[in-house]
């Protein structure tokens, strides 16, 4: 099968060589084919709208080239459309005549831009508000008009960045749903489909296919069908595999995907050490008040939402809350669990032992250091002794980081400390081992 769009090591840098090049986007391969939704996620600040602009031609590749069946795409490119999160309506217009604005700036006559702008809005469900304004719309109206408008030229593939983020979660779903409708029965005058998106259930429900981008600079993580009929049931346990494999690959930098994972993802084996999210404790206890408030359980992105933080931001705290046996993740939701909740009700002094608690049961790696802390005579231990184990596990950088990690939980927890001068732990009533060096001082 040929693709309708192709980019071949595609990349994308700003500045210059003298005053210092940023590449956000490493040379990527890419290709959009007829008959798929291909939905593409990663994290903030990933490329995924640069990468949007570049297929589409409204922004130039620093190196590679993008083809259009078999054609190298000098500007914007022809037969596309783009659906935009912020809705991008003409205040100043009526619904019809949005509609009908880019047949105009193709030069297609009066009567015939009406007829095929009403056709279309008939198609999205906007049928009689032909003559309102866009402040009169709802968001989910103002969507369907960008959806019109960007179907009314009969594109060949329609590109949709974040279509749905700015909407409420019911306005979304039913839009998703709709536009699933529309694609299943060959109602959209169009043969692919690319969105860009943030939210995981949602490109599993929509997507035949899904590339995930790894960050700084944008990489393919994983590229991947999906072999899910529909309608797609996000109870299924096929569901639940892809949208968890999803997200170890966002937060899991370590991990090292297959590129063709089966439905079904199998279990990754345990590690020793867990992998740390990098997640403060401040943020971990706000997110467990923030579901004490909301009856124990909300939908992740409405408590980034309510916590002002980006959807990749708040992933990490979600993650650790989980490993630390004090919420479960199922279907999207983040549910607080018993413990999660005396956590969140409790004085300072008690959430320190709960915390505890969490921490020794639930972490290889804090357990271990007190375990081995309280094995030695003097109480205190080098850092080296479990940099080493993890480099085991982890890249160099990211043990140090977990290192790090799992000295604030520590700490926090009074399970032990550390010294960053001497680069020691010890355990909290003991004072580390004066060094010779600082002894001669």
């Amino acid at each position: 099968m040929h693709a309708i769009i192709e980019a071949r090591k595609v990349e994308k840098s700003y500045g210059s060589e003298g005053d210092g090049l940023i590449q956000v986007i490493a040379p990527m391969d890419l290709a959009i084919y007829p008959g798929e939704i291909l939905a593409v996620l990663g994290p903030s600040g990933s490329g995924k709208s640069t990468l949007l602009r570049i297929l589409t031609g409204l922004a130039r590749p620093s190196g590679g080239e993008v083809i259009h069946h078999g054609h190298e795409v000098g500007g914007p490119c022809e037969n596309v459309s783009i659906v935009f999160q912020s809705f991008a309506l003409f205040p100043w217009l009526t619904v019809l005549e949005n509609v009908a604005a880019p047949l105009k700036a193709r030069g297609v006559p009066a009567a015939e831009r009406t007829e095929r702008s009403v056709k279309i809005l008939d198609t999205v469900g906007l049928d009689g508000f032909e003559n309102a304004y866009p402040k009169e719309l709802s968001g989910g109206m103002k969507q369907r008009v960008g959806f019109a408008r960007a179907l009314v030229v009969e594109p060949e593939v329609l590109f949709m960045d974040e279509p749905f983020s700015a909407l409420d979660v019911l306005t979304a779903e039913n839009l998703r749903g709709e536009l699933l409708e529309l694609w299943q029965s060959h109602k959209m005058p169009t043969r692919a489909v690319f969105v860009v998106t943030h939210n995981i259930e949602e490109a599993v429900l929509l997507a035949d296919r899904i590339i995930v981008l790894g960050k700084n600079p944008a990489t393919i993580r994983t590229d991947f069908r999906v072999a899910l009929e529909r309608p797609r049931d996000r109870k299924d346990a096929r569901f639940t595999n892809l949208v968890d494999y999803i997200y170890r690959v966002l937060t899991r930098p370590d991990l090292a995907p297959a590129l063709e994972p089966v439905t079904a993802v199998a279990p990754r084996a345990k590690a020793k050490y867990q992998m740390l999210p990098h997640a403060p404790r401040g943020a971990i206890a706000g997110l467990l008040e923030m579901l004490a408030d909301h009856n124990g359980r909300d939908d992740m992105y409405r408590l980034a939402a309510a916590l002002s933080f980006e959807i990749d931001d708040l992933l990490p705290v979600v993650d650790a809350a989980v490993l630390l046996g004090f919420a479960k993740l199922e279907e999207g939701d983040v549910e607080i669990t018993p413990a999660g909740r005396a956590f969140a009700e409790a004085d300072i002094l008690r959430r320190k032992e709960l915390f505890r608690t969490a921490a020794l049961e639930n972490i290889a790696l804090i357990g271990e250091i007190t375990r081995s802390l309280g094995a030695r005579a003097d109480h205190t231990l080098p850092d080296g002794v479990f940099e080493d184990l993890l480099d085991e596990h982890f890249s160099e950088e990211e043990a140090k980081a977990q290192l790090e990690t799992a000295i604030d939980w520590g700490r926090y927890a009074e399970l032990f400390d550390h010294d960053n001068d001497t680069r020691q732990f010890f355990l909290p009533e003991e004072t580390p081992a004066a060094q010779p060096e600082a002894a001669a001082h």
